[in-house]
């Protein structure tokens, strides 16, 4: 009994406060901050007491060389971030050395225009990932090129033999995951309804006009390089992307709550977006994805869907190269040729620079700044919202997620701000 109470005092000093009720605009109930740290160190999750293999330990921060105070702060700045008018709601989950830390989420979900915004955000809530989605599509071309099923340097028309026109012939695997494929403006005669057509989408992939020539030019490609991942994985696995997702990365991970692709009758689990700034989203990214038929679509570049909790341990997976509580994706060495720098310089479709890896971005300010090597650092954000990232050296694996779509400016500054005080934690 002496050790227990000893463990229940320990566990009170450092568990975080709950805080007081938040702006007027937010309603109290909805945005009441929850958080979810429990230090234990054989809990079995969800997914074990639904029949699952995964145990999901709530570590102790010290354990694992964090400081809880410091933790707390970030606790505070996410909560104080939601109640400033940043954005409506949001998730935050923490790894480090593949034991979660932190996994916390306040505000409202449901911030659809009329009616009453009454549906709070919890931990099974999804979010709009944007091009927070990329990383899950190029893990699934990983696991084809560790099984000798493709190489990063064939020609995409290999397997795809339709698509090797209009300039596009000696586009390669490698050119795609590295945004130099060529073609990266988004048909315009591929409407949002027609997204759940794949035939359409891939016709129109068939029919893109290469502007650069392959291989030569760094150009952001929004949505193009989703929908050919995902036929490439059709081609040579035969299964449909969504399918391949789930059975080989998202199911043997226990990310339930995310998919790229969303099943219908789901819709309520997921929270639309908003735009925070009149200027914040000239493309209407923040309508059309929060629209039903754009979730329901097949969209690996921008479309998916997840908690925060799925994101960052998709990213401690990619920490830990590879596994997670005993389960194996991947192969260290694809991990670490999957996020070596393949190409920097200045993005002709984002007007900034950029170094890129295989499907990942590197040292992205949003990503807070890396006490050693920069280019271990790696993940990807989704325009306006959200951040995933890990590094390599500091053992570190977050995934950041708000419903509240912000200009580059201000997205920038409280995505950085919050991946800051979650390294500023590390103590060791």
């Amino acid at each position: 009994m002496k050790n227990l109470r000893a463990r229940d005092q320990r566990k009170e000093a450092w568990a975080p406060r709950r805080r007081g009720t938040q702006q007027d605009n937010l309603q109290s109930k909805a945005s009441a901050p929850s958080t979810r740290w429990k230090w234990c160190m054989m809990t079995r999750n969800r997914h074990a007491l639904q029949g699952g293999r995964f145990m999901t330990a709530f570590t102790h921060p010290e354990a694992v060389g964090m400081d809880p105070a410091k933790l707390e702060q970030v606790t505070q700045l996410f909560h104080a971030q939601i109640e400033s008018g940043l954005h409506p709601g949001a998730g935050l989950a923490v790894y480090r050395y593949g034991r979660l830390v932190l996994d916390i989420h306040g505000g409202i979900a449901d911030v659809r225009d009329g009616g009453g915004a009454t549906q709070p955000v919890t931990s099974k809530t999804m979010f709009v990932l944007m091009s927070s989605t990329k990383p899950l599509a190029a893990a699934c071309l990983y696991m084809l090129k560790e099984r000798g099923q493709l190489s990063w340097d064939d020609p995409v028309s290999t397997y795809w033999p339709e698509f090797g026109q209009h300039g596009k012939e000696t586009v390669t695997v490698r050119h795609v995951l590295t945004h130099r494929g060529g073609f990266p403006e988004t048909p315009r005669d591929l409407p949002p309804r027609d997204w759940p057509d794949w035939g359409k989408v891939t016709s129109a992939m068939e029919r893109a006009q290469a502007v650069y020539t392959p291989g030569e030019t760094l150009a952001y490609h929004p949505i193009n390089y989703g929908w050919v991942i995902a036929e490439l994985v059709r081609r040579i696995d035969g299964r449909p992307f969504n399918q391949f997702l789930a059975e080989e990365l998202t199911a043997p991970l226990g990310m339930e709550d995310t998919y790229v692709g969303l099943p219908k009758g789901m819709e309520d689990r997921v929270s639309p977006m908003r735009k925070m700034e009149a200027d914040a989203d000239p493309n209407g990214y923040s309508s059309t994805f929060s629209l039903p038929v754009a979730v329901h679509a097949v969209v690996p570049g921008a479309g998916g869907v997840a908690s925060a909790g799925n994101l960052a341990r998709f990213y401690a997976m990619m920490e830990r190269r590879g596994s997670l509580d005993g389960t194996v994706v991947l192969s260290s060495e694809t991990i670490e040729e999957g996020v070596t720098l393949q190409v920097e310089g200045i993005d002709q479709s984002l007007g900034v620079f950029a170094q890129r890896s295989l499907g990942m971005a590197l040292a992205d300010e949003r990503m807070g700044r890396a006490a050693g090597n920069p280019l271990k650092t790696f993940g990807h954000g989704g325009a306006g919202t959200s951040i995933g990232w890990a590094d390599l050296e500091s053992g570190l694996a977050v995934g950041y997620i708000t419903n509240g779509f912000r200009g580059t400016v201000t997205n920038t500054a409280r995505l950085a701000a919050v991946s800051q005080a979650i390294r500023d934690a590390c103590i060791s």
